[in-house]
């Protein structure tokens, strides 16, 4: 079986090749993928272009879910903002991509997201870029280091509480009041499972994400009945994915395969913590946050919505 996310130029040739009519999120894929090319997914209508004349910034976006969301944006008709680590031929690779989902206006922001002042730079340099500022936000930037509690490094606990809570947080401080002033807004933070429920080992990262969760239901509250049905309002949400399928789990999945094949390395990988036995697509991810852009889904907001295979639910 070839790996989901060999060769993929852009989200939705990943979802062509991985038969993405026969995905639970079918319906969120109506509304949320175009094609590149402009041809409709087997099965699946032709999304509209109902971002179009929005500006979107997502950080941590070169790689994984935050590039899967930017080329859904882009397709959805946004002007996308990435920001993100990687080589120079790293970021051109995602600036490519996400320029073939949409339209060929990407740019790199390249901010320290461990520091304010670098997050306000952006932020203004944003306003200017995108003619009064950004009209969808998501945060997505994420580490982890996983160590036993007493020994985790206190450099490490302030990164991760840095990068994964307090970057989101100075994002939205900037963000929402221009949103507020035009009616329309969308603040998708990437939590985690580990935002509903703890692991050992990870005790910044769970903190950081139980703290983000927090963060977005009273920013939620605070901006709830700004705007109307007809403008779209002002929304602040988070996606708790589960295990996702992206090349750093790669190796343990190798690790557990077991003579068998790479199917059986994966439910084996899943059996303790995700009963479904299926990693989400990164794709799947995106369809989920463009959705949640969409005007209809203006009466969705201060939700954490578990993508989890059931994980939290036992």
């Amino acid at each position: 079986m070839p790996r989901p996310y060999a060769g993929l130029r852009n989200v939705a040739s990943y979802l062509r090749t991985t038969h993405a009519p026969a995905i639970g999120v079918r319906g969120l894929l109506a509304y949320a993928v175009l094609d590149a090319t402009q041809q409709p997914l087997p099965g699946i209508p032709m999304s509209d272009t109902f971002l179009a004349g929005r500006t979107a910034l997502i950080t941590g976006s070169t790689s994984g879910i935050g590039l899967a969301i930017a080329s859904a944006l882009a397709a959805a008709g946004a002007k996308v903002a990435i920001n993100g680590l990687g080589s120079a031929e790293q970021i051109a690779s995602a600036i490519a991509e996400v320029d073939a989902a949409g339209h060929a206006e990407t740019r790199h922001f390249g901010a320290d997201l461990r520091d304010p002042a670098a997050i306000d730079r952006m932020m203004s340099e944003l306003t200017a870029w995108s003619g009064g500022g950004i009209d969808i936000l998501i945060n997505n930037a994420g580490i982890q280091h996983a160590v036993p509690l007493a020994e985790m490094p206190v450099q490490k606990w302030n990164d991760i509480i840095a990068i994964n809570l307090s970057a989101a947080f100075h994002a939205m401080r900037v963000a929402l009041p221009g949103m507020a002033t035009r009616g329309y807004g969308r603040v998708v933070n990437v939590a985690s499972v580990h935002g509903l429920v703890a692991s050992k080992d990870k005790a910044p990262y769970v903190a950081s994400k139980f703290g983000i969760i927090g963060l977005s239901k009273v920013a939620a509250l605070e901006y709830a009945a700004l705007g109307s049905r007809e403008s779209g309002g002002i929304t602040v949400n988070c996606i708790c994915p589960g295990w996702v399928e992206t090349p750093l789990i790669e190796p343990q999945i190798e690790a557990r395969m077991a003579g068998g094949n790479r199917d059986d390395g994966v439910r084996a990988l899943l059996a303790e913590k995700q009963p479904s036995l299926r990693m989400t697509l990164p794709a799947e991810i995106a369809a989920l946050a463009v959705f949640l852009c969409r005007r209809e889904a203006h009466n969705i907001t201060g939700a954490s919505l578990p993508v989890d295979g059931g994980w939290t639910a036992q």
